[in-house]
């Protein structure tokens, strides 16, 4: 699992604002960090680590939500689950298989699995379009310099 980056200039005498929008800006770029490559199945580390980094992401909004404008606010977290929901609908057939590998007569399971799988893909490609149609990680960043002001 990929490790949470630390968050720079974060101290106990930072003013609030400023460490809500740090931690939006290195959480929210930790969930991109692990686009490339997410929809590869058999590197399926890559979805683990992008939806650890979704749940980050979401508890750094809710525990710094009174500092950003409440309706984009309420806007980008309803996307940021969406993405982390359709995340979990592919790790969920990930684990599955994982835990199926090399075990006899498994074959069917293995296959609906592989096919639970691919449409679990068809549901993250369209999460991830939605991400960059709607400009999440740009808006991400907008709010977090929201929080600055």
């Amino acid at each position: 699992m990929a490790r949470a980056r630390q968050i720079p200039g974060l101290e106990p005498s930072t003013r609030f604002g400023d460490a809500a929008a740090a931690a939006v800006e290195v959480r929210g770029a930790e969930v991109f960090e692990h686009a490339a490559g997410v929809l590869d199945t058999d590197d399926i580390e890559r979805v683990h680590d992008m939806r650890v980094a979704t749940r980050r992401l979401r508890a750094a909004m809710e525990v710094f939500a009174p500092c950003f404008p409440p309706k984009e606010h309420r806007k980008l977290l309803a996307e940021v689950k969406r993405l982390a929901e359709a995340l979990g609908e592919r790790r969920d057939a990930d684990v599955a298989l994982q835990e199926l590998k090399g075990k006899r007569g498994v074959r069917q399971v293995v296959a609906e699995l592989r096919a639970e799988q691919e449409r679990g893909n068809e549901t993250l490609t369209g999460a991830l379009q939605r991400t960059l149609d709607e400009k999440l990680a740009e808006r991400l960043a907008a709010l977090a310099r929201e929080a600055r002001t």
